[in-house]
C-alpha cells in the first residue's frame, strides 16, 4: 500500500529554514508535544531509511524486544521503491500487515500515530531528518554520525532538547557490558596518569564498495535523495555506494572513529577535545569509481582532561587493528571488543598494582535498542543521548576541516564554535 508523496517536489531546502523559523516561534509549547507512553500503551514506530542498516539491524534489533516491549513498525520512507518493500517483507512476516509506506520522509512524521522513529538515512541526511522527527513531537534513534556541518548539528540538537524527546545516538558500542566495565574500571584510577588512547581500524578495502548493486533509475526518486546537495545526474553507483562520497559521507573518521571518540568520551567522562590535526587521502584505491572519500585518514585530538587521542584507518590493508588506553601504570587493551584486559606492560611508573594480564569484568546493561524503548516509558536519559552525539560530531567535524584546510582546529566551548590554529 505505498503512497507517494506529491508535495515533496516543493518541500526542499527553503522549506526547512521556513519550519525551523516556526518552531523557534512555539519552542515554549512543543514540548508538550512529545508523546508519553504509558507502561502498557504500543509504541508505532516509524522508519525513516530502508537501506541495510534499517532492514539489516535497526528493524531486527528493535523487533526483538517487540513482544516484551509491546512496540510495532508501522510506516516506512526511503527513496528506494526496492527497499521499502523489502522492508515492508518484514513487517507483514512480524505483525500480519502492511506498514505504509512513503518516499519522503515528511509524510511519514505527518502521522499523527507514530511515537517513535529510527532514522538510517545517509550521512548528508542525518539533521535534516533528527530536526524533523524532534519538530513533529516524535521519539528518535538516530544513527551516528549525528551530522557533516556543525552549524545543522547544533540546530538538530537544540530542537531535540527543545521537544523533549527521547534521543538515543547509534553508537551502540558504549551499551556494550565489556565496555561498560571498561569505565567502571577507568574510574578506579588503576592506570594512574593517561597519556594517550589510540585506535587503529583497517580493512583491505573501504567499506563502501560492499554497498555497490545495481538500481534501477524508476525505482528512485533521486531529487528526495540529493536533498540539499547540488543537481547532477543519476548515477547507480553513487546511489547505492554514497558512503565514498564526500558530498554525502566524510568517510572513514566519522564512519568508524564516531564510535572510538565516543567511547573515549564515555569510558574517560570527557567531554570535547581542544584541538585537532588530521591528514589522509587515497593512497590504493584509485579506480574507476572515483570514490572521493579517503581511504586512509589519521587524526590526533589532545584533551583538557591531560591526554591525546589519535584514531587512523587504513582501507588499503586489514593487519594492524588496535584499541588502547596507555597510563604511566599500565594498558587496557580493547584490541578484542568483548574480551578487555589490563596489563601492566609498558608503565613507568608501575608500583606492582597492575600483575599480569586481568580480564576485565563485564557490567552488564540493556543493549543498545531495548535501553531506548525503555527509556521512551521512563523518559530516562539513554545509554547515548543527544549530548554524546553532539560531542562525537564536534571532533568529527573537528578532524575532517583540518582535514580539508591543512589547518588545526580548535574548538571554542562557549560559543560551540570550531576555529582554526
Amino acid at each position: 500500500m505505498e503512497q507517494d508523496v506529491s508535495r515533496r517536489k516543493f518541500l526542499g531546502t527553503t522549506a526547512l529554514a521556513g519550519t525551523a523559523m516556526a518552531f523557534s516561534a512555539c519552542s515554549s509549547t512543543i514540548s508538550s508535544y512529545k508523546r508519553i507512553i504509558g507502561a502498557n500503551d504500543r509504541i508505532s514506530i516509524g522508519m525513516i531509511g530502508c537501506g541495510s542498516r534499517g532492514s539489516d539491524a535497526h528493524m531486527p534489533g528493535v523487533h526483538a524486544h517487540a513482544d516484551t516491549e509491546n512496540i510495532e513498525f508501522t510506516a516506512l520512507a526511503d527513496p528506494w521503491r526496492v527497499q521499502r518493500q523489502k522492508a515492508n517483507n518484514q513487517v507483514k512476516e512480524w505483525y500480519g500487515r502492511d506498514a505504509r509506506q512513503f518516499i519522503s520522509y515528511r509524510d511519514l512524521l505527518a502521522l499523527d500515530d507514530v511515537d517513535a522513529v529510527m532514522i538510517a538515512s545517509c550521512d548528508h541526511q542525518h539533521t535534516t531528518h533528527l530536526e524533523a522527527a524532534a519538530m513533529a513531537g516524535k521519539h528518535i534513534y538516530v544513527e551516528k554520525p549525528l551530522g557533516m556541518d556543525l552549524e545543522r548539528v547544533k540546530n538538530a540538537v537544540d530542537m531535540v532538547k527543545k521537544a523533549g524527546v527521547t534521543c538515543q545516538v547509534g553508537t551502540q558500542l558504549r551499551s556494550m557490558g565489556s565496555f561498560t566495565g571498561c569505565k567502571e574500571l577507568y574510574k578506579t584510577g588503576i592506570l594512574g596518569t593517561i597519556s594517550r588512547i589510540e585506535q587503529c581500524r583497517n580493512n583491505e578495502q573501504p567499506y563502501w564498495y560492499k554497498y555497490i548493486r545495481p538500481v534501477n533509475r524508476e525505482d528512485v526518486d533521486w531529487q528526495e535523495f540529493l536533498m540539499d546537495r547540488p543537481m547532477r545526474p543519476f548515477d547507480p553507483v553513487v546511489y547505492s555506494g554514497w558512503y565514498g562520497y564526500k558530498e554525502f559521507s566524510d568517510g572513514p573518521l566519522p564512519g568508524y572513529g564516531s564510535h572510538f571518540l565516543d567511547l573515549v568520551h564515555y569510558i574517560t567522562g570527557a567531554r570535547f577535545p581542544d584541538e585537532c590535526v588530521c591528514m589522509g587521502g587515497t593512497f590504493t584505491w584509485n579506480d574507476e569509481h572515483q570514490f572521493t572519500c579517503p581511504d586512509h585518514i589519521q587524526a590526533m585530538w589532545i584533551y583538557p582532561e591531560g591526554f591525546m587521542v589519535h584514531y587512523s584507518s587504513n582501507l588499503g590493508n586489514g593487519f594492524g587493528d588496535s584499541f588502547k588506553l596507555y597510563g604511566d601504570q599500565g594498558v587496557l587493551k580493547m584490541d578484542h571488543w568483548n574480551e578487555p584486559v589490563l596489563t601492566a606492560e609498558g608503565g613507568s611508573q608501575n608500583r606492582g598494582i597492575i600483575r599480569g594480564e586481568n580480564p576485565v569484568e563485564p557490567v552488564e546493561r540493556p543493549d543498545h535498542f531495548l535501553d531506548w524503548l525503555q527509556c521512551m516509558r521512563s523518559q530516562k536519559t539513554p545509554n547515548a543521548g543527544i549530548d554524546a552525539g553532539y560531542q562525537h560530531a564536534v571532533a568529527c567535524i573537528m578532524g575532517m576541516e583540518s582535514y580539508r584546510k591543512g589547518k588545526k582546529t580548535i574548538y571554542d566551548r562557549k560559543k560551540r564554535e570550531i576555529k582554526f590554529a
